[in-house]
């Protein structure tokens, strides 16, 4: 089975199946949603302080895999010998503006002066809570390899990566960083960091095969049977890291929420699901804890192995871990 190339209809990529983006038409339903929401969408006690301890790096994981959540989709992860960082956002705000737009609910537990040396960044898309230009700027001197969707390229030479450093990747292509595939496959979503140039680049999900471990980065996505032919063709995975925060009655196409995400997860070939997009910024008019509480209701129904390590905590991943860092803020 072969996995979809982009198509395109003129200047704008197109999902795999027709997808209702929550465009213009649903504003007005979606501002009355949040204006009569209750829910409790910023926590009411302050989350963290999370730290890490850069020093763990100095010694590789026993196990070959080791994750951490710095939050929302930025993960530092180590497999097989190689480290990569994905989608990575440490600004305050995922906006065109410092002054206003989502907040995180807790710093970055990493300073991205202690990150240590990576192998390759993954951009898998170029909305704000995904591509930061604050952070991407950090890394103009640094010679890290990029690889990001087709069209994304453009922000990242604007922001000073020089070309030679960028892989812009359609769906079915593959970068080789150093021992590990790193494969661009499709997912549903959509893109745009203004009113006016929507889906003129690329959104992707990620498959990262080492030399011991597969795992899959979902990145931003709907449900689709696309998942189902990712699993088919690159599966089973050791892991996978899938979005279960942002979704909303009126967006139900481009992102999954709990339940479609352990469906995904099912559909992947999954063996540990990782749940990520979630607890970091207000995106969405549900409760902040709402989607992991959730998740651990259907995985224990569906019968799903999950993986929750405390944001900034290097963890490896070796079967079935809690650490249930967000039950002592529930208010």
């Amino acid at each position: 089975m072969s996995i979809s190339r982009s198509r395109k209809k003129g200047r704008k990529y197109l999902n795999t199946i027709p997808t209702d983006e929550a465009g213009f038409g649903k504003m007005i339903p979606i501002l009355k949603e949040y204006i009569n929401n209750e829910a409790e969408n910023v926590p009411k006690k302050q989350l963290g302080p999370f730290n890490t301890d850069a020093a763990i790096y100095n010694t590789p994981p026993k196990t070959g895999l080791r994750i951490t959540w710095v939050g929302h989709s930025s993960l530092l992860i180590e497999i097989d010998g190689i480290r990569i960082l994905t989608d990575p956002v440490w600004s305050e705000r995922v906006s065109f503006s410092s002054f206003f737009g989502p907040k995180r609910f807790f710093e970055a537990p990493l300073a991205l002066t202690d990150l240590p040396d990576l192998d390759v960044i993954i951009c898998s898309h170029d909305h704000y809570d995904h591509l930061d230009k604050n952070t991407i700027k950090f890394f103009t001197d640094k010679q890290v390899p990029f690889i990001c969707s087709k069209g994304v390229a453009q922000y990242l030479e604007k922001w000073g990566i020089v070309k030679n450093y960028i892989n812009e990747v359609d769906w079915g292509d593959s970068v080789m960083i150093g021992s590990c595939s790193i494969t661009a496959t499709p997912a549903r979503h959509f893109s745009g960091r203004g009113i006016i140039n929507r889906n003129e680049t690329l959104w992707s999900s990620f498959v990262i095969k080492g030399t011991e471990h597969n795992i899959f980065f979902g990145a931003d996505s709907g449900w689709f049977p696309g998942f189902k032919e990712i699993g088919d063709t690159f599966g089973p995975f050791d892991l996978t890291m899938l979005e279960i925060g942002a979704y909303g009655k009126y967006w139900p196409d481009i992102h999954m929420g709990p339940d479609n995400a352990s469906n995904a997860h099912i559909a992947l070939k999954g063996k540990i699901m990782m749940p990520i997009h979630w607890g970091t910024f207000n995106l969405a008019p549900h409760a902040w804890y709402e989607p992991i509480e959730r998740l651990l209701q259907f995985a224990e129904v569906k019968n799903i192995s999950l993986f929750l390590p405390e944001p900034g905590k290097p963890t490896e991943v070796n079967g079935t871990f809690n650490s249930v860092w967000w039950k002592p803020f529930l208010s």
